[in-house]
């Protein structure tokens, strides 16, 4: 495998050598049946890079993909990647307003949607059009400064005038792939908050992307093998189902067996029919699965679970390996480390609690350190979490600002403490990010679209434990008239503009929100309140604060 680190310029290179070394071997699979080899995903990768320079979209341009977990979303992103051009995957399940402030903020040229997705992107596609052609509307003027009418390519679904077919896109002969790469240039953009609070793009280089699959492949025992099929269930948009999953199984020539969502009895029955043998997922995912009473029986042939994208609870950890005989390994990432920071296998030992220790080529260390880059701290108090190494971003669109200092350094936002031998513990975020499913809410922006309601007045949002998802997203809001009429506008409205995972699981309308001196929201107020309502200490009137 030592090959793959030496000659792979670039994440689709990987697919290359393992096309050339094992032609046959099955590479990916959907639920419905459909398999490629691994000569027969490099040879639709190289038709996409050819579709993708005769549409004209040359490299630098970014291409938009709207796509859910099948083969269509792998072979497009590599094939941006040959081609040398921008992936930006984003969420399928992303309102109309937030595809069309992702494709005008991006500039994207082209986007690739399915047919779940298809309906929503037209609109927004329509929706950047207007807007560019003079009609008022919600897309700031920033925005509109980067914007292009993107033109939209359609896989398993009706076409409309202009639009062209997927299998359209594929149509031609592979061409070959570009000799020289820069390992500098911009790969992937991928949405998440930076530390401003709003969604804005991380600009992710080859190098950053090779780098951090390579750190992931020097951790001993290795989390993916040849021999492994790898469940696919995380979201290929995200940064941990595209890079630490999907990277990792081009590096190592495993079996990715993709899922178009995550259904608590389906996977089970998807992970003992496919002989899955290596689980990456979310930590809601154990909440669904530890009640099950044949659990260890399910997942007989499952020889490690990885945790990842939100902090996991000890004891579950513990209840799981207890139920199941099957390890369970996390680790701490972030978008703009692509993703793997740490992880529980790095660990001299386990230790409930701790994500694990740093991968190797990654350098932690915490605001309050002693300065020694990368050595250990000498006692335990918390500071803000510092990284360094070659996985890093190189900054936020368009301009590459808030990346890594001078000295390479970067500061996450995120606050913990480490123990004498390294390991990593999670106390809190300077950031307000709520994590739902282990995926990023803003509050502000839940926040600005809630001020949208006619007789909203002032909205704050913040983060709920919840057992299911982790977190939950609750909001605060006065208003000047009906409450009940409000709360319900407010709900409606949130379902049309945000995704799901983003609406809140409750609204509670009040006479007034804590504000400090400076008018800013006292958030730590609001969630002593959901504390108190969770013990039961607080009656139904959200006021009595």
């Amino acid at each position: 495998m030592s090959s793959a680190e030496t000659h792979a310029s670039d994440v689709a290179a990987l697919l290359t050598l393992a096309a050339e070394a094992e032609p046959d071997r099955v590479a990916l699979a959907e639920t419905g049946g459909r398999e490629l080899t691994w000569r027969e995903l490099d040879e639709e990768v190289r038709r996409v890079a050819t579709g993708l320079r005769a549409a004209g979209v040359i490299a630098g341009y970014r291409v938009l993909i709207a796509v859910g977990n099948r083969v269509e979303f792998v072979t497009t992103y590599l094939g941006t990647q040959r081609a040398r051009v921008v992936a930006v995957p984003v969420n399928p399940g992303s309102s109309v307003s937030e595809l069309a402030r992702m494709i005008a903020d991006s500039g994207s040229r082209m986007v690739v949607a399915d047919a779940d997705t298809v309906t929503r992107v037209r609109e927004a596609v329509d929706l950047v059009g207007a807007a560019l052609a003079g009609v008022e509307t919600e897309l700031a003027a920033e925005l509109l400064k980067r914007a292009v009418v993107p033109r939209v390519v359609v896989a398993g679904a009706t076409l409309k005038p202009g639009e062209r077919s997927y299998d359209h896109l594929i149509a031609g002969l592979g061409a070959p792939e570009p000799v020289r790469v820069d390992p500098e240039a911009l790969a992937v953009l991928l949405y998440t908050s930076g530390t401003s609070g709003r969604p804005r793009a991380a600009m992710l280089s080859h190098r950053a992307l090779l780098a951090n699959i390579e750190q992931v492949a020097a951790v001993e025992p290795h989390m993916i093998g040849r021999d492994d099929t790898v469940l696919g269930v995380l979201p290929l948009f995200h940064v941990y189902g595209l890079n630490a999953v999907l990277g990792s199984v081009l590096r190592h020539r495993a079996k990715l067996m993709l899922a178009e969502r995550f259904d608590p009895q389906g996977t089970l029955d998807l992970v003992g029919a496919e002989g899955c043998t290596v689980l990456p997922v979310a930590p809601p995912v154990f909440g669904y699965w530890l009640p099950e009473p044949d659990l260890r029986d399910r997942l007989a042939g499952v020889r490690l679970v990885l945790s990842g994208s939100a902090p996991l609870a000890g004891e579950v950890v513990e209840e799981f390996a207890t139920r199941t005989g099957i390890a369970v390994h996390q680790g701490y990432g972030l978008t703009e480390a692509a993703p793997a920071v740490t992880s529980t296998l790095c660990s001299k030992a386990p230790i409930s609690g701790s994500v694990g220790a740093a991968l190797p080529g990654v350098e932690i260390r915490l605001a309050g350190d002693s300065g020694d880059s990368g050595g250990e701290a000498h006692d335990e108090d918390p500071g803000e979490i510092e990284l360094r190494g070659p996985n890093l971003f190189s900054g936020y669109w368009p301009d590459g600002g808030g990346g890594p200092g001078a000295d390479g350094w970067w500061s996450t936002g995120d606050v913990g403490y480490r123990n004498g031998d390294g390991d990593l513990f999670l106390v809190d975020r300077l950031k307000e990010l709520v994590i739902v499913s282990g995926f990023n809410v803003y509050p502000i922006e839940v926040e600005d679209v809630i001020r949208e309601v006619p007789g909203v007045v002032d909205a704050a949002v913040i983060g709920v434990s919840d057992p299911s998802t982790g977190e939950a997203v609750v909001a605060y809001v006065t208003a000047d008239r009906d409450a009940a009429e409000v709360e319900e506008e407010v709900r409606r409205h949130c379902e049309a503009r945000l995704a799901r995972f983003k609406q809140p699981s409750a609204v509670n309308v009040v006479a007034e929100l804590p504000l400090t001196v400076t008018g800013k929201v006292q958030k730590g107020r609001l969630r002593a309140v959901e504390r108190r309502r969770v013990l039961g200490l607080l009656d139904a009137d959200p006021d009595d604060r």
